[in-house]
């Protein structure tokens, strides 16, 4: 005992294991978030050029062939999913386009590839019918990562965090072979397989700060932004994306938990670590209504995160800033708490949340700027309250 309070203090060695430890976490939002960026479906209509067989278009514009070979939306742009069955000539003239055939896309689609050079969307042509796809795609990784935390939980508690070294490198190696499938199903295979090993990345760092482990959370999800804004393929993004795990390999040096080699009956290396290092902590278990909230935040967190691009905002600039309003939110949780005691914040926290998301039910389409902000009180409350709960467990 009294040599685990003379170590007790945060000293250097402190700082570099926090260094070590929390900076591969920064990597998480990165494949976390990823598929804002990858799978959007950018602006697309029909292919129309099987229209065109046997030289009808002639010598029509191409706003023109837009005009006799897609229905066009209310607000005057072309449909995305039905083209005409046949060229209607007649609209040049201004006549009406309701009621006359239309079909499914025939030939595929074209593109806007304006703002990203290429998606899982322009690829796959997940759009229209398909385009839930991209949402599967998402529900396969969480569910990797679901189960990831099962396994490397159990991995970590029997052979020591040193062992799960190859959650980094199977998180390298499934996140750049990613970058190379040539089919959907084999993407979400190795999306699968990629959120289960970046689980790893948590758990390891889960024994420190987690004011330290959240923040860096928000700066890797800041630099997300920036990262896909310069990098418009999904191939070069996922790579992007992946590389910085390579920095992980220096956790190798990070030493054990002296709570689990004591565990493990390794007294004499514990002791060692000990004369170096801080006490670890002892974590609660987690009761059932901890499971629960952690659910509710988890789920309200990431369907919204995860839905950014439907605002109709810059993409980029929406990302960052949904990103950076974490920040204050978890630099001044710690005086609040202080203040006004945990299970007050915690309570307030939730309503608050609950409110915004009830504000966002009633919000007229059409207001997205107001939408918007009402959603960044959403995930500035949420993200309270799962700091709140890290402080508490």
């Amino acid at each position: 005992m009294q040599l685990s309070q003379s170590v007790s203090g945060f000293g250097p060695f402190q700082i570099i294991i926090v260094v070590l430890l929390c900076s591969p976490r920064m990597v998480l939002p990165l494949h976390f978030m990823l598929t804002n960026f990858i799978a959007v479906a950018p602006p697309h209509r029909c292919d129309i050029s099987s229209l065109a067989d046997g030289g009808l278009f002639g010598n029509l514009t191409q706003e023109q062939r837009l005009t006799v070979g897609i229905p066009q939306r209310e607000d005057g742009g072309p449909r995305s999913c039905e083209m005409f069955a046949e060229p209607q000539f007649q609209l040049l003239s201004n006549s009406s386009s309701s009621g006359l055939p239309t079909v499914q896309c025939r030939s595929g689609w074209v593109y806007d590839n304006s703002t990203f050079t290429s998606t899982l969307a322009t690829e796959w042509d997940l759009v229209c019918d398909r385009k839930s796809l991209t949402k599967t795609s998402s529900s396969i990784f969480f569910f990797g990562v679901m189960l990831g935390a099962v396994a490397f939980g159990f991995l970590c508690d029997k052979y020591g965090d040193n062992t799960l070294l190859a959650s980094y490198i199977m998180s390298m190696v499934f996140g750049f072979s990613t970058a190379f499938a040539n089919s959907f199903v084999l993407f979400s295979a190795l999306r699968f397989l990629t959120g289960f090993a970046l689980t790893g990345l948590s758990l390891n760092s889960l024994v420190l700060s987690n004011v330290i482990g959240s923040l860096t959370w928000c700066v890797g999800n800041m630099l997300l932004a920036g990262i896909a804004f310069l990098v418009t393929d999904w191939r070069t993004l996922t790579m992007a994306v992946t590389a910085p795990l390579g920095l992980a390999v220096l956790t190798w040096w990070v030493p054990e938990s002296a709570r689990w080699l004591l565990a493990n009956g390794k007294v004499e290396e514990a002791q060692f670590y000990l004369d170096r290092c801080a006490k670890i902590n002892r974590r609660q278990k987690m009761g059932v209504l901890y499971l629960l909230c952690r659910y509710g935040v988890a789920s309200t967190y990431y369907s919204l995160s995860l839905s950014i691009t439907g605002f109709g905002l810059n993409i980029y600039l929406t990302h960052f800033i949904y990103a950076a309003i974490e920040v204050p939110a978890k630099l001044t949780v710690y005086y609040v708490v202080n203040v006004f005691g945990r299970r007050k914040c915690q309570a307030g926290t939730l309503m608050l949340t609950a409110a915004c998301v009830a504000i966002n039910i009633f919000m007229p389409k059409g207001r997205s700027g107001v939408l918007v902000s009402v959603d960044f009180s959403v995930c500035d409350a949420v993200n309270w309250w799962e700091l709140e709960l890290f402080i508490v467990v």
